[in-house]
């Protein structure tokens, strides 16, 4: 990563899962315990009490007490260093924002914020004790959505200008914790590298963009390989 042009962080659930927060897919994944549907946007509008049933106990109180990991912290600093311009993250679990990064791109949005499906209007998820479900609007008592993507929802517009202008625009895009499947996030580090900028990998297993895209496959968990690559950047950190 070069400090006077542009890099940027892509990162996925694997950078969360170190800090225990499970992927929704594979072998240990949230769908093996909960029904998708319960995320499908037609669903949460039919069944709000059986949808923010489940989204409680998955993104609420299970997240209530996680932290962030030595990845997150990592790229914080490198964000503070100038090091990177921005993080494009498709996790909605704010560690990266707890961890001290700044310009953070929530590209399926976040479970930090709910909002109303009436007024609009924004409530932070930790004002609220969830003791009634569904929750809903203080100011007209309309029923709250988390602010992150359901199943036929289209990715937020402000969120997704900015993602493609910082892939537009990297000399260097960072890809940590992601398999590459999602879409259409999953275009972003094409995008970069249609553009000229260099793939840095950092994941436990090969994604599809490792044979296809990566210039710099580093195998292994993000939380141990970051802050070793960043005792070869001090010199210009």
């Amino acid at each position: 990563m070069q400090a006077h042009k542009p890099s940027v962080a892509f990162t996925g659930a694997g950078i969360s899962a170190e800090s225990g927060i499970p992927p929704f897919r594979g072998e240990n994944g949230i769908w093996n315990k909960y029904d998708p549907k319960v995320l499908e946007i037609k669903y949460f509008y039919q069944h709000p009490l059986e949808s923010w049933q489940a989204i409680r106990e998955i993104f609420y109180r299970f997240f209530e007490n996680i932290q962030p990991n030595a990845a997150h912290l990592q790229l914080a600093e490198w964000e503070k260093n100038g090091l990177i311009s921005a993080v494009i993250t498709q996790n909605i679990d704010d560690l990266h924002q707890k961890s001290g990064s700044t310009e953070v791109i929530e590209f399926h949005g976040t479970s930090a914020r709910l909002i109303c499906t009436a007024c609009s209007g924004s409530t932070e998820s930790k004002m609220l004790s969830f003791q009634h479900l569904p929750p809903t609007c203080s100011k007209c008592s309309s029923l709250l959505k988390p602010d992150f993507i359901f199943f036929g929802e289209g990715i937020p517009e402000n969120a997704h200008k900015a993602a493609l202008h910082h892939s537009q625009q990297c000399a260097t895009m960072l890809i940590v914790g992601t398999s590459g499947e999602v879409a259409p996030a999953n275009q972003l580090p094409l995008i970069a590298k249609n553009n000229g900028a260099k793939i840095i990998e950092v994941n436990a297993e090969p994604s599809l963009y490792t044979s296809h895209i990566t210039d710099v496959f580093i195998h292994g968990k993000a939380g141990e390989i970051l802050p070793v690559i960043h005792q070869f950047l001090l010199p210009i950190s």
